[in-house]
C-alpha cells in the first residue's frame, strides 16, 4: 500500500500540470478565435500584434510550471542580447522538453510571443495545439525527400511581408539524439563521413533543409542566429555513461534538477547564404557543440565536467513572469466548467476545434 501510495503521489507531479495546462486550452483557443474574426478588416501588423500576446500569455503558463513549479535551476552560458531581435534559434536536439528551453531563453529577453516553431509534420495532428501552432506562424516539415520545399517558403515569405517578429526554432538534427540508439548514431556518422564531414559523436549529423531556407528567404529581416547548446545533468549512469535526456513527463515530475545553456550569438552577416558554404557553416558549428557535450559528459578534468565553458550563471524566473499568465488562462476556463452550457462549449472545442483543425492544415500547411 505504501509503495501504491508513493507512485501515485508521484505520478500526480506529472497529471496535475499536465491537465491544466491541457485543460485551459479551449478557453485559450475561442479567446484566440474571437480576436482573429475581429481582426479580420484589420492591418496584418496588429493582428500579429495581439495574437504574439495572446501566446505569450499561454506560454508564460506553461513556463511557471515547467520553472517554477518543478523548480528546476537554469545555468546560463553566455550573455542573452537584452533587446529583442529577429532571429533563427540553431539547438542540438534531445528529447520532448528541448523546445520548452527555447521558451525560457525568450522570456528572458521580453520575446516569448515571438517564438515560433520548425515542427515535424506528424505534430500537426495534435488536438487543437497543431492547428494553432500552424496559425501562430509554425511549420510543419516533413524529412528529406519528403520535404516540402514550396509550403515552407510561402509560410516565411507571408510572415516576412507582414512583418511579423521573429524567433523561429529549428532543430537542425530533425531526429531526437539517443544515445542508447547506436545504429540512428552510426548511421548518421557514416553519412557525415560520405559527404566528407567530421562524424559526431554527441549530436547527429544537422540537416539543412530547413535552416537554409530561413536564413536565405528572411536574411534581409533578420538580425542573428542564436546558437545555443542544451545539456540536462543527472544524465549520466553510474559508470559514467550518458543516458538519455528526461521526457516531458519525467521533466515535469522532477527529475531534472538543472538544465545548463550554452549561448552564441551569431550576427547573421556572418552567416553564408550559398548552400555549400551554408552546409559547412553548420557543421563546424555542430562540431562545437559535439566538442562541448564531449567535455561535458567525458572530461577527467573537474572543471570541465558537466559544465560548459565559461562562467556559468543561474538564472531564475521571477514568478510575476509566469504566475499571472496561470491565474487568467485558469480564471478563463473555470467559469466555463462551472455551468452546463460552458461545459458544452468546452467539449465542443475540444471536439470541432480539433476536427476543423486537421481539415485546415491539411488543405493549408
Amino acid at each position: 500500500m505504501l509503495l501504491s501510495l508513493v507512485v501515485h503521489t508521484h505520478s500526480l507531479r506529472y497529471w496535475f500540470p499536465a491537465t491544466i495546462m491541457l485543460g485551459t486550452a479551449p478557453a485559450y483557443v475561442l479567446s484566440w478565435g474571437v480576436w482573429r474574426l475581429l481582426s479580420t478588416l484589420l492591418p496584418a501588423r496588429l493582428y500579429h500584434k495581439v495574437d504574439d500576446r495572446l501566446y505569450c500569455i499561454y506560454q508564460s503558463m506553461v513556463l511557471f510550471f515547467f520553472e517554477n513549479y518543478t523548480g528546476v535551476e537554469i545555468v546560463l552560458y553566455g550573455d542573452i542580447p537584452k533587446n529583442k531581435e529577429n532571429v533563427i534559434y540553431l539547438s542540438n536536439h534531445q528529447c520532448t522538453a528541448d523546445w520548452i528551453i527555447a521558451d525560457m531563453l525568450a522570456i528572458r529577453q521580453s520575446a516569448l510571443g515571438h517564438v515560433r516553431y520548425v515542427l515535424k509534420d506528424g505534430l500537426k495532428w495534435l488536438p487543437l495545439y497543431g492547428w494553432y501552432f500552424s496559425q501562430h506562424g509554425g511549420i510543419f516539415v516533413k524529412r528529406s525527400a519528403k520535404f516540402n520545399e514550396k509550403a515552407m517558403r510561402r509560410k516565411l515569405v507571408s510572415q516576412t511581408r507582414c512583418g511579423a517578429p521573429m524567433y523561429l526554432v529549428i532543430f537542425p538534427e530533425g531526429t531526437r539524439y539517443n544515445p542508447e540508439q547506436n545504429n540512428v548514431i552510426a548511421a548518421s556518422q557514416k553519412f557525415a563521413e560520405r559527404e566528407g564531414l567530421a562524424p559526431l559523436k554527441h549530436t547527429l549529423t544537422p540537416r539543412v533543409k530547413a535552416s537554409h531556407m530561413a536564413v536565405d528567404i528572411m536574411n534581409d529581416s533578420l538580425d542573428a542566429v542564436y546558437d545555443v547548446t542544451v545539456a540536462y545533468e543527472g544524465t549520466l549512469d553510474g559508470a559514467g555513461h550518458r543516458k538519455p535526456a528526461p521526457s516531458m513527463a519525467e521533466f515535469l515530475c522532477k527529475e531534472c534538477t538543472r538544465i545548463h545553456i550554452h549561448f552564441d550569438r551569431v550576427d547573421i552577416k556572418g552567416v553564408p547564404l550559398e548552400p555549400g558554404l551554408f552546409r559547412r557553416w553548420m557543421h563546424k558549428r555542430f562540431e562545437i557543440k559535439d566538442r562541448m557535450l564531449t567535455d561535458f559528459y567525458e572530461s577527467e578534468d573537474p572543471d570541465k565536467k558537466c559544465k560548459f565553458p565559461g562562467e556559468g550563471r543561474i538564472s531564475p524566473l521571477n514568478l510575476s513572469k509566469s504566475l499571472p499568465s496561470a491565474l487568467i488562462l485558469g480564471g478563463l476556463t473555470l467559469p466555463m466548467l462551472l455551468t452546463e452550457n460552458g461545459r458544452k462549449l468546452y467539449a465542443r472545442t475540444w471536439v470541432y476545434g480539433t476536427l476543423l483543425g486537421w481539415l485546415w492544415v491539411n488543405i493549408s500547411p
